[in-house]
């Protein structure tokens, strides 16, 4: 792998050139293994640790089918499914492989007894497959999660539909968190040129997420004016929320759970903030099994305090149980809750009063399509949307950069350094950069 680094690093490196470099048979990655689904077993999610379900060793080198590219990693991130996948909840992934691995020969090579995790990347690709006429060795790149077949008429309207929809790294095998990733060549996008590797590799899943389930008329539809009330509005999804709403003339809520999380969005340009620690709310009883719609409530006459009166038109939810009633209580007459993940819990309760007799939808909302994450990251290579990046660690500490994002430690996104030797590397515009850079570094070290 040194030389395909040596080849990265040096920045003008031919694209023949790298055509003609080796690619070794083996490659490190960060895997969750088959035989050890169990290791948890009677453990508390909570006190599940993804350090010793998380190991990171040599695998082999997939072969490259058509439609395919193999790309070098420099870095990739942390998200909640590699959280998941590696304490086997709610389910092993390992069944997601078994079910692709049916379909057809080709793509039986991502049922084997490890799983190799992650879903963002950002990289230089090395080969394409045949039929690949977009991308080219040596380009610099980054990579959006969603795997599709397009193969039945189901997904030509919206790709999110095709009945063989998956997310890379976690419905498939060769994810992000190696120094090699496969990828469909239909992921990729064009890295953006002012920012770092660890930088570029961050925003993938949750800024699409944010865009499809805030902007697009696949989501909320958000408009200028609109109310939005968003959970966690300075974590991973959040964090990305609140920089659409602010970009598109909403006006954020933005709820977050210290002092600190709340200065983040108010440098950010939020004005109506509330800190979680101090309402103390109580949506459920101790043993959380029956709401209060008293804090309900309670959390309504917060929001009107800020608006000035006004209720919600949209809810940016992903927290799930804790939070999902509450959600519905507070959204206006014929307002949205837009959701995605649960994880809180998935099995969510509300009181249906409240949304049928007041018009409100709720509008289930995963990932996004090829187009959404195409101008998801165009915001960001324009500099209108920037990264969250708080840390970063390298690809032998995943286990522990997976702990953190589990017990919630972390703040807006965290990165993991997989080729890339150092952090600030891969900055292609630093005039542009100069421009954004206080915006960039917003979260770091926090």
């Amino acid at each position: 792998m040194q030389k395909i680094l040596d080849a990265i690093l040096a920045g003008d490196t031919a694209s023949e050139d790298f055509a003609n470099i080796e690619i070794p048979d083996h490659y490190t990655a960060a895997t969750v293994h088959k035989d050890e689904v169990d290791m948890f077993e009677g453990v508390a999610s909570r006190d599940k640790d993804p350090r010793t379900s998380i190991h990171v060793e040599d695998v082999a080198l997939p072969e490259l089918g058509p439609g395919e590219a193999l790309v070098a990693v420099m870095a990739s991130a942390i998200n909640y499914n590699t959280v998941w996948t590696s304490i086997f909840e709610p389910v092993s992934t390992f069944g997601f492989l078994e079910r692709y691995g049916r379909l057809s020969p080709l793509t039986k090579r991502h049922d084997l007894p490890y799983h190799v995790v992650g879903s963002d990347l950002a990289g230089v690709v090395l080969r394409t497959g045949p039929g690949v006429t977009k991308w080219k060795p040596g380009q610099e790149v980054v990579a959006h999660c969603l795997s599709v077949e397009l193969e039945s008429p189901d997904g030509h309207n919206d790709t999110m539909m095709d009945p063989e929809q998956r997310i890379w790294g976690f419905e498939t095998n060769f994810g992000g968190l190696a120094d090699v990733a496969l990828v469909k060549a239909n992921q990729l996008l064009p890295k953006p040129d002012h920012l770092t590797w660890e930088e570029a590799a961050s925003p993938g899943l949750v800024n699409a997420t944010a865009y499809r389930q805030l902007v697009s008329k696949n989501g909320g539809a958000m408009k200028q004016g609109d109310n939005v009330l968003i959970w966690g509005a300075s974590g991973g999804l959040g964090g990305f929320a609140t920089q659409y709403a602010l970009n598109g003339g909403a006006n954020p809520i933005c709820v977050v759970s210290n002092e600190e999380k709340a200065k983040i969005v108010r440098s950010m340009g939020a004005e109506m903030v509330i800190n979680r620690s101090e309402e103390d709310w109580k949506f459920w009883n101790e043993e959380n099994t029956k709401q209060n719609p008293r804090e309900w409530q309670r959390l309504g006459k917060k929001i009107r305090e800020l608006t000035g009166g006004e209720d919600v038109d949209i809810v940016f939810e992903h927290p799930g149980r804790e939070t999902f009633g509450a959600s519905v209580y507070v959204t206006r007459k014929g307002g949205t809750i837009t959701t995605c993940a649960s994880t809180t819990g998935f099995m969510h309760e509300f009181d249906n009063r409240y949304l049928w007799m007041n018009l409100k939808r709720i509008v289930s909302s995963h990932f996004a399509n090829y187009r959404e994450a195409f101008e998801a990251n165009r915001l960001i290579a324009q500099g209108k949307i920037h990264p969250t990046l708080s840390r970063s660690y390298k690809l032998e500490d995943v286990g522990q950069a997976a702990l953190d994002v589990h017990k919630n430690l972390h703040q807006g996104k965290v990165g993991v350094l997989c080729l890339a030797p150092e952090e600030g590397l891969g900055v292609r515009d630093e005039e542009f950069r100069a421009k954004h850079i206080d915006a960039i570094n917003r979260f770091r070290g926090i």
